[in-house]
């Protein structure tokens, strides 16, 4: 009966086996690298937080239907894995309240109780950089050239920036709807339903905003104001030109442009109007990089947050960080061919004896190679000499050391490459060292 039983993961999670978690390893650090060239330094936190935690602060969709939630058998308080890095992110700075400006980066885990489709996982990988402290627009452009860098280091060459502003969306629907007479609750239910536009289209983003009771006329003014797009400064002229009386836009205009005066990569950027971010916490700038294919989504994504640490106890702190999805980074390279799952093993190299009385001499070879840096592996298998080098076959492991009887005499090694095919006889085990490491550079 036990071996009729079919053992998977849970729909949306997912194993790595050695070549994909080499991928994302190598992936994480450089994200990390750059994190940190920027002054960013790391920090953790559980991936369980208290639901009080994280209560009121995702909006009522996420909150009731995509929050994984428990109840703790012992203490029966109601617990809750993390959305993501943000909100803990806050709650740790209004607990420790540390030095300003506070630049971290946090890179882990979070879970969604989502429907699971293409680039969307239950669990997945996020990397955070955040700067908290400063209410300044140098700060919204270093998290989005962190961003960009970010791509480049990836070798994404041909991404795009969507930059917008929720306070020039609020200064529109005021001035064009008079929306704010609904609350506020009312302009949050709009972004939530303009930032489904990609996964359901107009006509269903159109629906969504009826169903919130908006009239026709009023839900017609928004799908046009979403359609405008284009160039940074024509934009945000257009923007001015139309509705520039509005406080609000007044605000997200100045806050804007100096943004993009102090962006490094000001030539990747598109103003669009249709980009809100789903998430109630935000409150002015945001942005998100994309590529046009494969049609993934969003590959990273951020904005500024400045009333979120406050609702922890913490005085009001600005803040601003931007999160990089590493499975859609991951998923669109593999089908772009950026990045390939070549690499079995991390194992350079393997130490091969002709025949079991050779394991103790191998034994100390590998010892001695591991001294060096390299990374090694020996039989423990008891295996033939033949399945010991079909093993390395199937591994992809580059440089074979092999110890027979005339090596474990002369306490010598016989090296070879793999990829060259040569051959170096019975050498000082030093010598072979020396090769090896030359050849890893």
């Amino acid at each position: 009966m036990f071996g009729s039983v079919k053992y998977r993961v849970p729909r949306g999670f997912r194993d790595f086996p050695p070549e994909v978690a080499i991928l994302r390893k190598k992936v994480i650090e450089i994200v990390e690298d750059v994190f940190e060239r920027f002054g960013f330094d790391p920090i953790e936190t559980p991936v369980i937080e208290y639901w009080e935690t994280l209560k009121g602060k995702y909006g009522d969709e996420v909150e009731s239907k995509l929050l994984y939630r428990f109840q703790d058998p012992w203490s029966e308080e109601w617990l809750a894995l993390r959305y993501d890095l943000t909100v803990p992110l806050a709650r740790f700075v209004a607990s420790h309240a540390p030095p300003l400006p506070f630049k971290r980066y946090h890179i882990g885990r979070v879970w969604r109780h989502e429907r699971p489709q293409r680039g969307r996982y239950r669990e997945f990988w996020q990397c955070d950089a955040d700067i908290v402290g400063s209410p300044y627009p140098e700060a919204d452009a270093e998290v989005i050239d962190v961003m960009c860098e970010v791509m480049k280091a990836l070798s994404y060459k041909r991404f795009r920036v969507r930059l917008n502003d929720r306070r020039m969306l609020r200064g529109v629907f005021e001035e064009e709807l008079r929306i704010s007479k609904y609350g506020d609750e009312k302009t949050l239910e709009v972004f939530r339903a303009i930032d489904k536009l990609d996964k359901i289209g107009r006509e269903g983003v159109r629906e969504e905003l009826l169903r919130t009771g908006l009239k026709g006329g009023e839900v017609q003014k928004i799908m046009e104001t979403v359609e405008v797009s284009g160039e940074p400064e024509e934009t945000l002229q257009f923007v001015e030109e139309r509705f520039g009386g509005n406080e609000n836009i007044k605000a997200a205009l100045s806050h804007l442009s100096g943004i993009l005066d102090n962006l490094t990569h000001k030539g990747k950027v598109t103003v669009d109007l249709s980009m809100v971010r789903g998430l109630d916490y935000y409150t002015g700038p945001i942005f998100e990089t994309y590529i046009e294919e494969p049609k993934i989504g969003a590959l990273a994504g951020g904005g500024r947050y400045d009333d979120l640490i406050e609702r922890y106890g913490g005085p009001r702190t600005p803040s601003t960080g931007v999160s990089i999805g590493i499975e859609r980074v991951i998923d669109a390279g593999l089908e772009l061919g950026m990045f390939s799952l070549n690499q079995k093993t991390k194992t350079k190299v393997f130490v091969v004896n002709m025949g079991l009385e050779q394991r103790g001499y191998a034994r100390k070879v590998a010892e001695e190679i591991r001294k060096s840096g390299l990374t090694v592996q020996v039989d423990l298998m008891r295996r033939s000499y033949r399945k010991q080098l079909e093993y390395c076959d199937k591994k992809g492991i580059p440089y074979l050391v092999f110890i027979g009887d005339r090596e474990t005499r002369t306490e010598t090694v016989t090296l070879y490459i793999k990829s060259t095919g040569e051959r170096y006889e019975e050498i000082p085990l030093q010598q072979a060292v020396e090769v090896m490491l030359r050849k890893s550079r």
